[in-house]
């Protein structure tokens, strides 16, 4: 079977940036994902259509078309006061390298890096990890199938589903919901993988809250987090 449009597709793959490895899968812990449902960079997709079980594949993508190119606008100072709840600093956030879900001025949650730590200012970068970055993908296609109605309605691994029927409280599961194992940072060429699939890699964000469990913003009872 060739990988179409609604095809379960399973990958063993590298990722190279500037010749060193930036994130694999492998047969015992495959990128697993449904083709043509934005789950991954477009580009990605295209070199793979046509491909079958047992092809291979090698190709670079360029930064525009994978996350595009590093924008210094993104980086920018916030006050330390975006980091308070309940009249409390939310120490616990504050170290250099840390990736922090944060609420933009429309509500959307967004995810920064903690690039400096000053007196009263963070300086955070909101530019993709991947941004600017040329990617050089290598890998196998191990497995083709069609995607059952139930995972074209409900995704691989329930990861459509609305957020109080996963399990969990404070952000969207992707993954195997209830699985409370910590996400890993790593790139995935989308956002993070678990449990050998990824977040969204479409740019998309988990709504995750970011005020610990002494929250009142109604998130820890199953609410989506409005705090800030």
């Amino acid at each position: 079977m060739k990988i179409t449009k609604h095809t379960v597709t399973s990958l063993a793959y590298e990722l190279k940036v500037e010749g060193k490895l930036a994130d694999k899968a492998d047969e015992q812990q495959p990128l697993e994902y449904i083709h043509g449902t934005n789950m991954l960079i477009p580009r990605f997709e295209e070199e793979l259509e046509g491909k079958e079980a047992g092809d291979d594949f090698d190709f670079t993508l360029s930064p525009e078309e994978g996350y595009g190119p590093y924008k210094m606008e993104y980086k920018f100072d916030i006050s330390k006061d975006a980091f308070m709840v309940n009249g409390e600093l939310q120490e616990q956030f504050l170290q250099v390298g840390n990736i922090v879900p944060m609420l933009d001025g429309n509500g959307n949650v967004v995810r920064g890096l903690v690039a400096a730590i000053g007196e009263d200012k963070v300086t955070m970068d909101f530019n993709h990890p991947m941004a600017g970055k040329t990617l050089h993908f290598t890998g196998t296609v191990l497995a083709v199938r069609e995607a059952t109605e139930e995972e074209l309605e409900n995704g691989l691994h329930g990861e459509y589903l609305p957020q109080e029927e996963c399990g969990h409280k404070c952000h969207h599961c992707h993954g195997d919901c209830g699985d409370e194992e910590e996400e890993k940072e790593d790139c995935c060429h989308g956002e993070n993988r678990r449990n050998g699939t990824c977040d969204n890699h479409n740019g998309g964000l988990d709504k995750e809250c970011s005020c610990g469990d002494d929250c009142d913003c109604g998130c820890n009872e199953g609410e989506e987090c409005s705090c800030k």
